[in-house]
């Protein structure tokens, strides 16, 4: 699989999948329409990228100016690859690799004082791990989350997910063929507007 960084100062630059683990990194396409709704310019945000896999949304953050990118992924293996890919990073963002459950890394992240303007998350499909992650966030949200703060849901669309995490209300999904990207944000943010639906 060809995985490449779709936009900012890495665009074009390579990135490793683990090959035969059944990661699904989010398609080109995908990201490139993600980071626009989110603006392209992320300049000093700090970002948590939860079920990173082989990282390329946290890296994609990094690449369009995020300051810190925390990325957390249970898997050793695809932690070996994601830190591996994380070396683009190098002189540009201050990186963070954890190899942890990432339905209880937003506990023990908020107790370590850390906190985040993005959170992207990206579990596998049809499990109910993102609504699990989501509970957790909401946990610790007024600790964890920065005001103003955007959390980011790819699903498929067999994942309930709630209402509300914390002050931040869902809005979508935007749909890209059999994705959909859910938004959760305060709801005077732009991002709360009524979505368009996208079809491919």
């Amino acid at each position: 699989m060809t995985l490449r960084v779709s936009g900012g100062a890495l665009r074009g630059r390579r990135l490793r999948a683990p090959a035969g683990s059944g990661v699904r990194p989010t398609a080109s396409r995908v990201r490139e329409a993600l980071f626009s709704i989110l603006g392209q310019d992320l300049t000093g945000d700090r970002v948590l990228d939860l079920f990173a896999g082989a990282g390329s949304l946290g890296i994609e953050a990094a690449s369009r100016g995020a300051a810190r990118v925390v990325f957390v992924e249970q898997s050793r293996d695809h932690a070996r690859v994601l830190t591996e890919n994380t070396g683009l990073l190098d002189g540009i963002a201050d990186v963070v690799v954890r190899t942890r459950d990432a339905r209880r890394a937003p506990q023990t992240l908020a107790a370590a004082g850390e906190r985040f303007d993005l959170v992207l998350l990206d579990p596998p499909y049809g499990r109910g791990l993102a609504g699990e992650a989501l509970a957790a966030l909401d946990a610790v949200a007024d600790r964890l989350l920065r005001p103003g703060a955007v959390v980011v849901v790819e699903t498929d669309g067999r994942d309930a997910l709630p209402e509300r995490v914390g002050t931040l209300l869902r809005s979508g999904p935007r749909r890209y063929g059999d994705t959909e990207i859910w938004l959760y944000t305060e709801p005077d943010q732009p991002a709360d507007a009524a979505p368009p639906r996208e079809d491919g």
